[in-house]
């Protein structure tokens, strides 16, 4: 079976699974429980379908150990969240309240299943160009490797020290000033885990694009489009998480002043929230 056709059964079934829970359940998660579990599957599709067709898969198996390290260590953070146990993402709650019932089951069906079950395959599919071309690894292959590593390390030290925010929150009653982080990488970024984020699925699109080169093709392919539907999609739940947190602290405002959004840069003139 051509790998591709077995990545997109997967995904549909995926899909069908998120939108039925969402509905038998009442609350939309669903999908954020799958989001690093399957890309992880997609990849080793890919790479398993190289490796039974006795050709050069180093490419790809290289990919999907990154991917399964990605997987692991989101799934990681989101399990001690409580993201495993029935937990809700707030922003859907708040989304459903400004919704009448129909329209926010439509947001369902439309967005948060279907749109992001395709997102989490078009992401995946660097690894499609890499089985279409098992072309030998090289040089730029071990660099773009080393840099979704690198990104990697960066987003579970952005992590560890959110949730390390979060657990002296919870232990001070629930009050820490100024109510949200801003000490480590969050003085240079104001959401550096989604930057990293982002940042891996770029170069896990360079890799796709190392084995296209490397067989006579261009750097720029269609597979671009899954990277970059991502970095819009966070944008816009990034836009939609900084409202949010405007209206609950005075001083976040402040700190959007000062503090880039996304790209980790020194912290603009001004003064940084005070930190009890």
């Amino acid at each position: 079976m051509d790998p591709l056709l077995l990545v997109l059964i997967v995904a549909g079934v995926a899909a069908a699974f998120c939108w039925i829970t969402s509905l038998v359940t009442n609350e939309t998660s669903w999908i954020d429980r799958l989001w690093s579990i399957v890309p992880v599957i997609y990849v080793w599709i890919f790479a398993g379908a190289t490796l039974v067709a006795g050709v050069d898969a180093t490419r790809l198996v290289v990919m999907a150990l990154l991917v399964t390290a990605w997987g692991a260590r989101l799934t990681f953070n989101f399990a001690r969240k409580g993201g495993y146990t029935g937990m809700e993402d707030y922003r859907w709650a708040i989304l459903r309240g400004r919704m009448s019932r129909w329209q926010f089951q439509l947001f369902n069906l439309l967005f948060i299943v279907l749109f992001q079950s395709a997102l989490l395959v078009l992401i995946s599919l660097p690894a499609y160009i890499a089985w279409q071309h098992p072309v030998p690894f090289t040089g730029w292959d071990a660099a773009f490797a080393a840099l979704f590593a690198a990104f990697l390390v960066g987003e579970t030290v952005a992590d560890q020290q959110q949730w390390a925010f979060h657990q002296a929150k919870r232990a001070a009653g629930g009050t820490l000033e100024p109510g949200f982080v801003t000490t480590g990488l969050f003085a240079y970024s104001r959401h550096p885990n989604f930057f990293f984020e982002q940042a891996q699925w770029w170069a896990f699109y360079a890799l796709g694009g190392t084995a296209l080169v490397a067989d006579g093709g261009s750097w720029l392919n269609w597979t671009i489009a899954g990277a970059a539907l991502l970095t819009i999609l966070f944008i816009g739940s990034t836009v939609f998480t900084e409202s949010i947190s405007a209206s609950k602290y005075p001083a976040y405002r402040e700190y959007q002043r000062t503090t880039s959004m996304l790209v980790p840069l020194p912290r603009r003139r001004g003064r940084a929230p005070e930190t009890a």
